[in-house]
């Protein structure tokens, strides 16, 4: 499989696609200006307790409070108190926990008063964005993540990834890390640690130990709630999570971040720096590699695949319904031969629009009703088998007696809604229509405006509608022809697929709009 990570970057966000073999499979969108990101830690300050709830809300430095119940305070979180206010008075003489006795566990089915008090400083870390009115929800079982091993504080357990599923490389693995981590952390070794030397697993573990060290520095000059260690941008975390031997193509329109990528890579998998490049054409990366077009088939109400079957999509408070139909082209063969095919197809569809739009939640799926137990269970195995490559947890259900599948999905951030509704490129969204107008009218009396009353201006780029570009093109003479004939300048011309019909913009040889008021 060959995936793709086509990166588009503005002053105010950046957006991220992943392609798998050409396909839009993730979109992901960041603010420059983000205050929250999943896996930043805070030192955070009880600002009320709820009993009712079994959870409290917190400051962590913001505007907006953070929720934080009693299932996400952790087992060890008398040992995270201790070494919070030893870290901030000077009791804890170092970043280590060679030393640090380990408090007893909590119990699971405490209360939340009975563990913490008003006002109280603690170490949090963010576990979901925040989403609609919510503000982020935290969790005190503080991880630092690596691409192979994720440090876990208070603990001496080693876990390893499910999918590694070689019991001689488990084995390996358990040993090798036993012998290298450090004293009271736990260690959860991740699937891209398969296969991987002592030398390397030891190099990243000595620098999540320096980030820890970074924290515990940090707590040192502490006095309020604030953050403390940043989570690496959006597109490090997506190269660190994803990065494998399939991962053939980073393109990216920034100088900077390129360079920024190409030094990350350096330090993490020196052999894959090959595969970043800069997008430099004057022609948007999102339209050069298709992801526009794709953005826009898929973000509707619908989606409708090769065959002719759909999906339509549908989102309510409590959950996310999808209904899958089989369309006008659905061959009459067989009823139960072509709900099977139908329902196949809609499967691999319904696991890739999941990834895309983020949903999280209950998702309930009507599946096309099939008789056979064998082609039920088919359904079920091959959505277990489609969804494989999402990074999300999540759980599925057989086909219940209804024909509905049910899957339950993890969500860390809000879902991803994108507006696929498009002006109206006759009447501008106005509700009238002046059939009279036509748009190169309203270009050449623009033309020539700028001519007459810009003469400093030497080159003039015109951007307009495809359908309107390909007309002035059209013909012999063609219109930039007479244009050019007529004024003396030669125009050119660059399509914008989001034009409405009647949308266009002169732009002068440094790339500056020319503007008429």
């Amino acid at each position: 499989m060959e995936k793709e990570l086509i990166i588009n970057a503005t002053h105010t966000d950046v957006e991220i696609a992943l392609m798998e073999n050409h396909k839009l499979v993730e979109l992901h969108r960041q603010k420059t200006s983000s205050t929250f990101s999943v896996g930043d830690i805070f030192l955070a300050s009880i600002k009320k307790q709820m009993p009712s709830l079994n959870a409290a809300f917190v400051d962590i430095g913001h505007r907006k409070d953070a929720f934080l119940h009693y299932t996400d305070l952790g087992p060890q979180l008398k040992s995270l108190l201790k070494f919070t206010n030893d870290s901030m008075s000077g009791a804890q003489k170092s970043h280590d926990l060679i030393n640090f006795e380990l408090q007893p566990d909590i119990d699971k089915h405490g209360k939340i008063d009975q563990v913490l008090d008003k006002r109280q400083m603690l170490l949090v870390q963010i576990l979901k964005e925040p989403i609609s009115t919510k503000g982020p929800r935290l969790t005190c079982e503080i991880t630092i993540p690596g691409r192979f091993l994720v440090l876990t504080p208070f603990s001496s357990a080693i876990a390893i990834s499910k999918k590694i599923s070689n019991s001689e490389e488990r084995k390996r693995l358990q040993v090798l890390v036993e012998s290298i981590k450090p004293k009271n952390f736990g260690v959860i070794l991740r699937t891209a640690a398969e296969g991987k030397k002592v030398a390397d697993l030891h190099e990243e573990l000595r620098g999540l130990e320096e980030k820890w060290n970074k924290i515990y520095t940090e707590l040192q000059k502490a006095t309020k709630p604030d953050k403390l260690l940043s989570e690496l941008d959006k597109t490090s975390s997506i190269l660190r999570d994803v990065l494998n031997d399939t991962f053939n193509k980073v393109v990216v329109n920034d100088a900077g971040m390129y360079n920024g990528i190409k030094d990350y890579l350096k330090s993490i998998a020196p052999d894959k720096v090959k595969i970043v490049s800069q997008h430099k054409s004057s022609r948007p990366i999102f339209e050069s590699y298709g992801v526009s077009r794709q953005i826009k088939s898929s973000f509707g109400k619908t989606s409708t695949m090769s065959s002719g079957a759909y999906l339509v999509l549908e989102h309510t408070e409590a959950m996310h319904v999808i209904d899958v139909n089989s369309g006008p082209k659905m061959q009459r063969r067989n009823q139960e031969e072509a709900s099977l095919s139908v329902n196949l197809e809609s499967a691999k569809e319904i696991a890739r629009q999941l990834r895309l739009r983020d949903l999280g939640g209950i998702i309930l799926i009507d599946f096309i009703d099939m008789r056979k137990a064998e082609n039920r269970t088919m359904l079920f195995k091959s959505m277990r088998e489609y969804m494989r490559n999402d990074r999300a947890q999540h759980t599925i259900l057989p086909l219940s007696k209804f024909g509905l599948m049910q899957i339950t999905r993890q969500r860390v951030k809000p879902e991803v809604k994108i507006n696929t509704a498009e002006i109206c490129p006759s009447c501008m969204g106005s509700g009238k229509v002046n059939p009279t107008l036509l748009v190169t009218d309203a270009i050449t009396r623009d033309l020539q405006y700028i001519i007459e009353s810009r003469p400093d201006v030497k080159k003039l780029k015109l951007h307009a509608h495809p359908f309107v570009i390909a007309y002035i093109k059209e013909g012999w003479p063609s219109l930039r022809m007479k244009w050019y004939k007529q004024y003396g300048k030669w125009l050119k011309l660059q399509t914008e697929e989001d034009y409405a019909i009647q949308e266009f913009k002169f732009y002068d040889r440094h790339a500056d709009e020319i503007r008429f008021s």
